[in-house]
């Protein structure tokens, strides 16, 4: 598995990849000192995963990430920074990241996220996940129904969607799991996991996470 760290910190550069080079099957074939380099780098070194630090001067870690997404697409980004704003993270989520975590994580979270993202999983490490989504539901709390996310969507996307869909994706806008969804519309857990299959799909979004977001930034309009 080959990495590129991206980090403005060299000291932070340097030690992440001393950890990641002692693992077996792991390379570091790269740093980069911003978002610019940083997509130089993918070019040239053609990496597997990309641990991305977000605030960097110049090209930050979210405009690069958009950037290496857009042109290498297989490629895995995996978010490793200081900054545990709710917003921030949606921000870089909606881009296609395929991971968040704080830098406090110890060595071995940051070894096993990278594992998961290179396996094609995701990872938001559990403070993470509890903060974003109680700003999902604090978001989708200000505005009073589905019909409202619905009206400010894109119509050919929605076109698509069955009722029922739209049913799930409102909820899903309000930061419910399966078993909640399942509850309030009187559908089986394995249905509504069928659902939200179908609108990740159709949306063209890459997991669930991003299908929330979808409904939450179109509630906001």
């Amino acid at each position: 598995m080959r990495i590129l760290i991206v980090d403005d910190q060299r000291l932070m550069r340097d030690g992440l990849a001393t950890i990641i080079s002692l693992e077996p099957g792991m390379e570091v074939v790269g740093t980069a000192e911003d978002g610019r380099d940083a997509f130089a780098k993918v070019v040239q070194l053609q990496p597997d995963v990309v641990l991305m630090d977000i605030q960097m001067p110049g090209m930050d870690g979210v405009e690069s990430t958009e950037l290496i997404l857009k042109h290498y697409p297989e490629t895995k980004v995996l978010i490793l920074t200081t900054f545990d704003d709710a917003e921030l993270i949606m921000k870089v989520l909606e881009k296609g990241v395929h991971g968040y975590l704080l830098k406090d994580m110890p060595s071995e979270a940051i070894i096993s996220a990278i594992q998961t993202v290179f396996n094609g999983g995701t990872v938001l490490q559990h403070d993470i996940t509890s903060m974003l989504l109680k700003e999902l539901i604090t978001m989708s709390d200000r505005l009073p129904n589905q019909a409202h996310i619905l009206s400010n969507a894109e119509p050919e996307q929605l076109s698509q969607l069955t009722d029922r869909e739209k049913d799930v994706l409102a909820l899903l806008g309000r930061g419910l799991n399966n078993k909640e969804i399942a509850g309030m519309l009187y559908l089986t857990e394995g249905t509504v996991k069928n659902h939200v299959s179908s609108l990740i799909a159709k949306l063209g979004l890459r997991d669930r996470t991003q299908v929330a977001l979808f409904a939450v930034r179109h509630l906001l309009g």
